[in-house]
C-alpha cells in the first residue's frame, strides 16, 4: 500500500528537508518516526526540497508499507515521534503510481516581508524585516514580468545543480496586510533559492537600490545581475497541486487562506 501525507514544519532549526550527512533534516525526522512505528526502514518521497530555515504549510510526502492501520492512528503515531516543530496534518491512501514529486503539476510558495521601522518582535523567525519604505506599486508592477515561461538562470543559486533553468510562473501576487507584505508565487517547479532571489530583487528595485528591471535581469541570464537573496526565514512552502484525479488536489487552493498571520 502507498500513503501520502501533508506536513507542516518550522524550518528554523533544520538544515532543510532533504536528508544529509552530519546535519538534522525534516526527512530524517519523518523517516526515523516511521521506523519507530513500523519497525522497518522507510524511505519517503516528497513534493519539494526546501532549504535550511525555510518553513512549510503543506509539504507532501509518500511512503509504502504493508502495515494496516487507520488514518488517525498513522497521524498520531508519526506525530508522537516528531518534535513539536513538525506535524503531519492529513494522510491518504493513494494509487501505487502516485509520486509526491513527479505527480505534482504546480508548486506554491509565500514570502513574508515586514516593512516597518519597528522590529517584528513576535514574528521575527517567520518574516524578513525591511526598515526602508518599500514602493509596493513598483513591486507589484515589476513582479508581473515574471509571469510565463522564462529561463531563470539569473534567479538561481550558483550552487544549483538543476539541468533545466526554464520554469513557468503561473501566478504571482503581492498582498499587504497592515505592515506585512506577502508575495505568493505559483510555478511548475523552482530552482534552488529561486523565490528568495526573486523576492530579494523585487525588494531592491522597490527601494531604488537596483537599476535593472525584472525583464532586464531575466534577459541577462546571470545571477550577478539580480538582487540580494532574501533570508530563508521569510519563505513558506505552501504545497503542491495535483491533477483532478488525485485525492490531494483539493487540499488547499487559495494561497492567502493557506497562510494567515
Amino acid at each position: 500500500m502507498k500513503f501520502a501525507a501533508t506536513l507542516e514544519y518550522d524550518g528554523t532549526n533544520f538544515s532543510g528537508f532533504q536528508r544529509q550527512k552530519n546535519a538534522t533534516t525534516i526527512q530524517q525526522m519523518i523517516e526515523e518516526s516511521l521506523k519507530k512505528i513500523t519497525d522497518r526502514k522507510v524511505t519517503i518521497n516528497y513534493s519539494g526540497r526546501t532549504d535550511a530555515g525555510v518553513h512549510a504549510i503543506s509539504q507532501v510526502f509518500d511512503f509504502e508499507t504493508e502495515i494496516i492501520r487507520d488514518n488517525l492512528s498513522w497521524i498520531k503515531g508519526i506525530n508522537s515521534n516528531l518534535p513539536k516543530t513538525i506535524a503531519v496534518k492529513k494522510i491518504f491512501q493513494v494509487p501505487e503510481d502516485f509520486d509526491s514529486r513527479f505527480s505534482a503539476i504546480k508548486r506554491s510558495y509565500a514570502y513574508v516581508i515586514y516593512n516597518s521601522k519597528n522590529k517584528p518582535l513576535f514574528f521575527d523567525k517567520y518574516c524578513h524585516w525591511v526598515t526602508n519604505k518599500i514602493d509596493i506599486l513598483s513591486m507589484k508592477n515589476q513582479s508581473q514580468m515574471f509571469l510565463g515561461k522564462h529561463d531563470f538562470s539569473s534567479f538561481r543559486s550558483k550552487n544549483c545543480n538543476s539541468k533545466n533553468p526554464i520554469k513557468t510562473i503561473f501566478d504571482i501576487n503581492i498582498e499587504e496586510q497592515d505592515k506585512f507584505i506577502i508575495v505568493n508565487v505559483v510555478a511548475n517547479a523552482f530552482l534552488q533559492n529561486m523565490v528568495r532571489i526573486m523576492v530579494g530583487t523585487l525588494i531592491d528595485i522597490a527601494k531604488s537600490e537596483h537599476n535593472l528591471s525584472i525583464k532586464d535581469v531575466l534577459e541577462k541570464l546571470d545571477r550577478n545581475s539580480a538582487g540580494r537573496t532574501a533570508p530563508a526565514k521569510g519563505l513558506f512552502f505552501l504545497g503542491p497541486q495535483y491533477n483532478e484525479d488525485s485525492k490531494l488536489k483539493t487540499m488547499e487552493t487559495n494561497l492567502l487562506n493557506r497562510f494567515k498571520i
